[in-house]
């Protein structure tokens, strides 16, 4: 049986541009909250991160996981922003008036339109609303929670783990900073006609006006969303995102002491990452980043390319090594198809992985011939260049 083999190769090395001596921003930045992470939207580059792989129990940014879900439902014609969904006794009692929680005052036993569920949940954290619209997908909470663990995982939220669409506290429950942002990219990315519910200025039911929690819209950064939350005995969290001079960035921080402490360190990082970067290119969009090994092919390797331009964000002043490196599992069987995706190229600058993309087989490569799949056979692990000598040789013997 063919050998799996994961290979990776250095493809750039470049030191950023030096600043007069001074050390780079990103060497210098620091900030009080336990867990955060600052990703540019665009490029997917991460700006910053500390402990950005911590688990924590999310709170209320569970609820920003629901909004994923609801809006996935919608998008797929499943539902519609005006299908209702009544209100449970379960949901009323446990997140409702009754409850002394957030709430966006639904009436029980009565039904309310999804678009305004996700208002009431997206815009003052009504627990009652997330607890309707998971009722009213999954049948029940524990079952619609499964489809947001299940969604997480489908967009790479690959530490996460969701019990139930409010975020109440259960010892099961978790996230991440990383997981978080990636989250939030996914829903601005994928769901832009939904995405402006979570900047309403505020919501009126059951004749009750509330404004909109989420602080960060009148911080002046330029926020215009997600969600703000807190969780006893862990701390105060944020999953924002915010635009200036048409750069948007994702900033995340978690377990905050303070809700000063939480505006002030989210202010920070989000006006630190717009002043602090420039963006640069390291490929081009049909750009050869290197090439894959193939067995039994007409040629002994095919080039990989990333798809679309490989940008990154890099401080403007600083002298970081900005590093390249695509990484495979090969060497591949042929035939080889056009645009497979088969491994994936990781950017690093200095210590930290700023950015990972998808790498796809630049041509098609077809089954090579007698001679060309038993030189493979015996001269496999020996290197491209080795067995292409080997074939250009027998070919010669051949004419």
């Amino acid at each position: 049986m063919l050998p799996k083999l994961r290979f990776a190769f250095l493809l750039v090395a470049i030191a950023a541009l030096a600043g007069a001596g001074r050390a780079g921003a990103a060497d210098g930045f620091q900030t009080q909250a336990p867990s955060a992470i600052l990703v540019d939207y665009d490029t997917g580059t991460i700006l910053f991160e500390k402990d950005a792989d911590r688990r924590i129990a999310p709170g209320t940014l569970a609820k920003v996981m629901t909004a994923d879900v609801v809006f996935s439902q919608l998008k797929a014609g499943k539902i519609a922003l005006d299908t209702p969904f009544t209100v449970s006794v379960n949901a009323w009692r446990r997140g409702g008036g009754p409850s002394g929680g957030a709430a966006m005052f639904a009436e029980v036993n009565k039904p309310a339109p999804v678009g305004e569920l996700l208002a009431g949940m997206l815009v003052v954290s009504g627990n009652d609303a997330a607890m309707a619209l998971a009722e009213g997908i999954g049948g029940t909470e524990s079952e619609f929670s499964q489809m947001m663990t299940e969604q997480a995982k489908a967009i790479g939220m690959a530490n996460s783990d969701f019990r139930n669409a409010t975020g109440f506290a259960d010892p099961g429950q978790f996230s991440t900073a990383r997981d978080l942002s990636l989250l939030a990219r996914h829903i601005i990315r994928t769901y832009p006609d939904y995405y402006p519910v979570f900047a309403r200025p505020g919501i009126e039911w059951s004749r009750i006006k509330q404004r909109n929690r989420n602080v960060l819209l009148d911080a002046g950064i330029g926020a215009d969303g997600l969600q703000i939350g807190w969780v006893k005995d862990v701390g105060y969290h944020v999953l924002g995102s915010a635009v200036q001079n048409g750069q948007r960035l994702i900033v995340v921080v978690l377990a905050a002491k303070s809700e000063k402490e939480r505006l002030d360190e989210t202010r920070k990082l989000v006006e630190w990452g717009f002043q602090s970067f420039r963006q640069r290119v390291i490929f081009a969009a049909d750009q050869e980043v290197g090439r894959a090994q193939v067995f039994g092919g007409a040629a002994s390797s095919v080039g990989l390319v990333g798809g679309r331009p490989v940008s990154v964000l890099t401080p403007r002043a600083g002298n970081e090594r900005i590093t390249a490196r695509a990484i495979y599992t090969g060497p591949l069987l042929a035939p080889v198809t056009k645009g497979t995706q088969v491994g994936r190229l990781e950017v690093t600058r200095g210590q930290t992985k700023v950015l990972e993309i998808p790498l796809y087989t630049q041509e098609d490569v077809p089954v090579g011939s007698l001679v060309d799949r038993a030189l493979d056979g015996g001269l496999t692990l020996m290197g491209d260049s080795v067995r292409d000598l080997a074939k250009r040789t027998m070919a010669k013997l051949h004419k």
